[in-house]
């Protein structure tokens, strides 16, 4: 029986996250309907999704933040990113955990997406205020909406359009602005090959077939996935401008894919001046990620930042 229960549990997702337990898929159905017709029994004879669709996967990820997170509505255009609601909850959770405290928390997420994720977990979860921005003018709309829409969101998050897709903070942070910490799901490919490769080895290490062709699971627009330079030239980029910005906030961080970056940007944090360069290592499902989080504040200024 206690091999039993081991099994249901997601061991790796943190402690707090609401998905430790494998997905209660009648549950799902209750609020959502229509993912039952997504439903398989896989080898094993337990029942799952199909994780290489994006219909099933975006209605998986709508279930879970109605059930979990009492999301009435989220709604969004099938072209732009699906994000898995585990992982980013647990972005949430161990930037808590960094923070270190647990009221008036202000949050800027870059790169909201239509999806509007990290603000619904963000004050679902802790009550944090959100600047969210984005350089494309729809997501922006359709993130207000969703907004709008929940009542539990009202008045917690502030949009702000970024004209120049070069920069990341500049043109966002206000000379007056004081945050605690700023979140990043970085466009992880160099180009739209580099982003099929990508969805192919994910649909094989799904599915455990070799295919020529894929289709994005998770969906995804171009400003979405794909910057020049990919993802390591865009948190290069984010660390140049975040000396800028050293003292209107206290931790900056993003998701980090390719395991192979981290030391360009540990040598580009101790060149620019970081005090402090944390290193937070992720694993959902099959996916291993990490967070790189830094900040220009001395040990004693940290202090005196979370009694603010």
């Amino acid at each position: 029986m206690e091999a039993q229960e081991k099994s249901k549990t997601k061991t790796n997702l943190h402690p707090r996250n609401k998905n430790r337990e494998q997905y209660d898929l009648k549950a799902l159905v209750k609020v959502n309907p229509d993912l039952a017709k997504y439903i398989k029994t896989n080898k094993l004879g337990i029942e799952t999704i199909d994780f290489t669709n994006p219909i099933a996967v975006k209605l998986l990820n709508k279930s879970l933040l109605n059930h979990y997170y009492g999301i009435q509505f989220w709604k969004f255009p099938d072209t732009n990113l699906c994000p898995p609601i585990p992982g980013r909850a647990d972005y949430i959770h161990y930037m808590a955990d960094l923070l270190g405290k647990d009221n008036n928390i202000t949050c800027l997420d870059i790169g909201i997406g239509a999806s509007c994720i990290y603000p619904i977990l963000g004050v679902s979860e802790y009550n944090w205020n959100f600047i969210a921005s984005d350089i494309d003018r729809k997501s922006i709309a359709t993130a207000k909406k969703i907004v709008s829409s929940n009542p539990s969101l009202k008045d917690k998050v502030d949009f702000r359009f970024q004209k120049n897709k070069n920069q990341i903070f500049k043109g966002i942070i206000n000379e007056d602005d004081k945050m605690d910490i700023t979140i990043c799901n970085p466009p992880f490919h160099a180009s739209k090959k580099d982003a099929e490769k990508g969805s192919m080895r994910k649909v094989r290490n799904l599915t455990g077939e070799k295919i020529k062709k894929a289709q994005l699971n998770f969906s995804g627009m171009v400003d979405e996935m794909i910057y020049e330079g990919g993802e390591k030239q865009f948190i290069q980029n984010m660390i140049i401008e975040s000396v800028n910005y050293a003292e209107n906030c206290l931790w900056f961080s993003s998701l980090v894919s390719n395991e192979r970056n981290l030391n360009r940007f540990y040598s580009s944090l101790e060149k620019y001046g970081a005090k402090d360069v944390k290193t937070i290592h992720m694993t959902t499902a099959n996916k291993i990620s990490r967070i790189v989080a830094w900040t220009f504040q001395s040990e004693e200024k940290q202090k005196q930042w979370k009694k603010k």
